[in-house]
This record gives structure tokens, sequence and C-alpha cells, in this order.
């Protein structure tokens, strides 16, 4: 019940800031994201850092005011505690806090003593909350907010505005909530910004029963100090579910996306979901055409890798890039050629699966949504892709999704699974399409899949049952066999259903078969003496 009143009250709160927004003319406005969501961080770091200090202190645990409590505290001891504290957890200075931002509302030019007060925190934290990008530049945490109001006399009201919707309740109670907590409210707080828009890859969100699904078929065994990586990663759903399935604390997230919006929403879902040590292994920057993590000058390779990637693409801007001998390797299938029309119908997810598979550790595995139609292409880059998986033997299965599984487009997808650790074959194909419920989102139909069916993939694929019209369990050779198809129906049997009859009914059946033909006959005659007489009767005019 906790829970649920805690997730209602956040809810609650994420509006309350929109209407905010909205009061001031930036309902709807590109920068609303970004309000939103760093006042909602600040939130979250203040009440954590005073969850966080109370454990480390018991006098500040039994106050009835930690805050004031802490302000009587020498600066020396103020800092002692500083030093305690986790290294992944962001650091205040007692100026930093909530309760002075909101006690100080009638100070003069308010607004630039909440932007400074903001600033000053991501400076303070800048080693740890910076996202950098391909340059090695950083983004710091805070922006200055108050600047997104055009009319500067509304300025400090607005931002007194945002304060006062803070203080209303703590997030103290909900920081021993897990995974399936903080997934829901990012999920909310992002919900009207996940969309089109802000990003030239513009896909920030992976349903979560897609997101599931994946990590639990890749990981199918306890591992740790493993490395989890995604190339398109966009807000980071496919990278929190794999983190949550191998344990949060047993593995290193990393990541490149070129879009600076799904960057920053990335690092919030980090924060939310107790992985502040990997933000520094978060990239702003085009993965295709500068991958920036390396070892040395070669690419680096990782244990997990989970992508999503954009289907269809305008790259030519940097195609001839990209066709250099330096990338024949990773490109190994070769570079999709620039159309005369309609360059943005560029299968740009090509080179995300070669760059995928180029960068798998020795026993790496990987789950990468795609196009349903790459896993039957007859020739090209996917055929060659298919190939390879099956020659070097590095096949693990398909998952064909149910269609419209993703709101956002009618393509229907399948989630191809990698792993380089699976030599002897035992390649399980599912036909998953039959599943789910469909329902209206928006102009959109949308499916949904159950617990239950998000479960029987999941089961199905890791035990590699052979299921009627649902799974095949197949070898290299096999898949070699049918021209390299990775589409399960393609490998279901087709039954054909004998029944035992008598001698007696088989004639009956017989005299009935000619006794239809008989009349068949009759009828054919009868009409064609009808055409003869109206024939017949026609006169030739000249």
């Amino acid at each position: 019940m906790v829970v649920q009143d805690f997730t209602t009250q956040t809810k609650e709160l994420i509006d309350n800031l929109k209407g905010v927004c909205t009061s001031y003319g930036l309902g709807n406005d590109g920068n609303e994201f970004k309000i939103i969501t760093q006042v909602f961080l600040y939130k979250f770091m203040n009440d954590k850092f005073g969850y966080e200090l109370k454990n480390l202190d018991t006098k500040l645990k039994n106050a009835e005011n930690w805050e004031q409590t802490i302000a009587s505290y020498s600066d020396n001891d103020y800092n002692m505690l500083l030093l305690r504290m986790s290294p992944d957890s962001a650091k205040l200075k007692r100026e930093h806090f909530l309760s002075n931002l909101y006690g100080k509302q009638d100070k003069e030019e308010y607004a630039k003593f909440f932007d400074d007060t903001l600033r000053d925190i991501a400076i303070f934290n800048n080693e740890i909350f910076s996202v950098k990008t391909g340059t090695g530049a950083k983004i710091t945490l805070f922006d200055e907010l108050s600047q997104f109001i055009t009319d500067s006399s509304q300025r400090d009201s607005f931002c007194r505005a945002l304060v006062n919707q803070l203080v209303n309740f703590s997030f103290e109670k909900i920081f021993d909530q897990k995974f399936d907590f903080f997934s829901t409210i990012f999920e909310y707080l992002i919900k009207d910004y996940n969309k089109d828009g802000g990003g030239k890859y513009a896909e920030y969100y992976t349903p979560h029963a897609v997101a599931k699904i994946m990590a639990s078929i890749l990981v199918d065994k306890p591992v740790s100090d493993v490395s989890c990586y995604d190339p398109s990663a966009g807000s980071g759903t496919l990278l929190m579910n794999l983190a949550h399935a191998i344990g949060e604390d047993r593995c290193t997230i990393y990541s490149q996306d070129i879009s600076q919006k799904s960057s920053g929403m990335l690092r919030l879902n980090l924060i939310l979901n107790n992985l502040v040590h990997s933000i520094q292994n978060i990239i702003q920057g085009n993965t295709l055409l500068t991958p920036y993590h390396k070892v040395g000058e070669k690419l680096m390779t990782f244990d997990y890798i989970v992508s999503n990637p954009p289907f269809k693409l305008d790259f030519s801007d940097y195609h001839a890039d990209l066709d250099k001998k330096s990338n024949h390797e990773r490109f190994f299938a070769g570079i999709p050629n620039i159309p005369n029309k309609d360059k943005d119908k560029m299968s740009i997810y090509l080179l995300f699966i070669q760059h995928i598979m180029f960068s798998l550790s020795g026993k790496g595995k990987a789950a990468v949504v795609v196009p349903t139609g790459f896993i039957t292409a007859q020739s090209g880059i996917e055929k060659k892709i298919r190939q390879k998986l099956v020659d070097e033997k590095m096949l693990r299965g398909v998952v064909s999704m149910p269609s419209n599984i993703f709101a956002t487009t009618g393509t229907n997808v399948s989630v191809l699974f990698i792993d380089r650790d699976n030599t002897d074959g035992e390649i399980v194909l599912m036909d998953a399409s039959k599943l789910g419920t469909t329902v209206k989102e928006g102009k959109n139909q949308k499916t949904l899949l159950s617990a239950d069916e998000e479960q029987l993939i999941i089961n199905t694929f890791n035990r590699h049952e052979a299921k009627e019209d649902f799974t095949v369990v197949v070898t290299y050779e096999q898949i070699k066999e049918k021209n390299y198809s990775f589409s399960a129906g393609q490998y279901f049997e087709v039954k054909i259903e004998y029944t035992d009859i008598t001698a007696e009914e088989f004639t009956a059946k017989m005299d009935g078969f000619k006794n239809n033909l008989d009349g068949l006959f009759v009828e054919s005659r009868a009409l064609e003496e009808e055409i003869k007489k109206q024939l017949g009767g026609l006169k030739y005019e000249k």
C-alpha cells in the first residue's frame, strides 16, 4: 500500500510540475522536458542525500528536522560525512538543500539564486554525473531553467512555483524499492517526451514487454562483473532491464546515442536505478561514424549487447566516411547504397547489426530488434549477415513478435539473439505473432502481451522446447538447407490428417463424387444450349 501511495504521489508531483509549465506558457514547449526532468531530479537527489546521511549518522536519523540539525555541524564534521558517503552518491553543500531554496523565496533575483544553486550542484558533482560527447566535452547535470521563460519579469515567480511543488512530500521512504517501482516512475516521467523530435534517431523507448523478454532470454543464469552495451541506447529501457536481470551491482553499463535528449533521459534512468557508477560511460555521439568505447585503438568488446536501432534513416551525408578500408572488417556484409530518392528509407539497422557482431566479446551475447523482413530476405546485406551468424556458429535464435507491438510503427519486428558460445547449435525459432491483445493507443493500434504470455515466450525459449506452430529447435545444417531462413514458419511440419473408413463408406463417397460430376455435366450442357439459342437470334447488321 505504501508503494502504491507513493507511486500516486510521485505521479501527482510530475503532473503538478507540468501544470506550472503550462501556467507559464511552456506546455508542450520543446524545453518543458528539461524543466520537468531536471526539477524532478533535483528533488530526488535532495531526498536521497538526506536518506544516506541519516544512515551514516544516528543523530540525524533521530532528529525531528535533519536539515536544521546538520546546520549546527562544523564544516569539518560535515565534510567528514561527505567523505563517508558512497562514491556514486550526489554530494550537496548545505546551501544546496531544498529547505534553503524554499526558505529564501523573498530573495531578490530569486530565479538567479535558483539557477545558481542547481548549477553549483552540477559543478560540485561534475565528475560523477556529467555525460560526455564523442569529443570528450561534458554535458552537465542542470541547465539554467529560468532562461526558458521569455518574459524575464516572470522568471522569479516561475522558479518559486516550481520549488513550492517539491516540499509536499519526500521520496525518502521509497529508496529501498527496486527496479519495478522506478521503471514505472521513469516511464510516467518521460511519457510525453519519448515520441518524435529532439533527436535524429527519435525512438527513445522500447515496450517493457519486449525489453523484459530480451533481458530474460539473454541472462538465463547468474553472472557477475560483466559489461553491458547499447550502441543506440535511447532512454535506456533495454539497458535497465538487462542490468536488473544481471544485478545492478554486478554489471557496468556502456552506451552511445547521437541524441543529446536521449542521453539526458538515460542519465536520469541510471540515477533512478542505482547505476550512477556507469554515467561516465554514457556517450552522446554517432556510434557508426565515430564509435567512442575503445581499448587503445581497437573497439571495446562487451559481454552483453542490447539494441533497438533505427530501422530506416538517411545517412547519405556520412556514407562515404563509413565506406573506408578501416571499416571493412566491422561492416563485413557491406553498406547500403544511397538511393536516388527516398533516402530516409536507407536500412541503417543493417550497419548496427554488423557493429554489434563486431563488438561482442569471445563469449558475448546480444539481442537486437530487427524488422521481420530481415529474417527471410533472399539476397543482399541481410542474407550475408545471416550467413555469417550461421557459418560462424553464433546464432541462438529468433522470436517473431506480434504486429503492432510498437505503437509508433506498423513494421512487424523480430528479436534476433546472438550467442558466440552457441557453437553446438540447438537454435530456437519462435513465432509469437499470434499472441497478445490489440488495444487502441491514440490513433494507433497496439498489441499488448500479458504477463503469462511474456513468461511463455521466455520459458519456452530458454528451455529449448519445440511446440507445434509456436517453436522449432533446429541445427545450423538445417538452417543452411533452408537457404539461411530464420523464420520459424518455414520449419513447421505440414500435417495431413488421415481417417480410416470402411469399403462401403469409400464406395458411398465415390458415388457421391460421381453424382456431383454428372450433375455438373448436365448443367453445363443446358448452359451451352441456352447460349446457342441466344446467339442464333442475333442478326448481323452492316
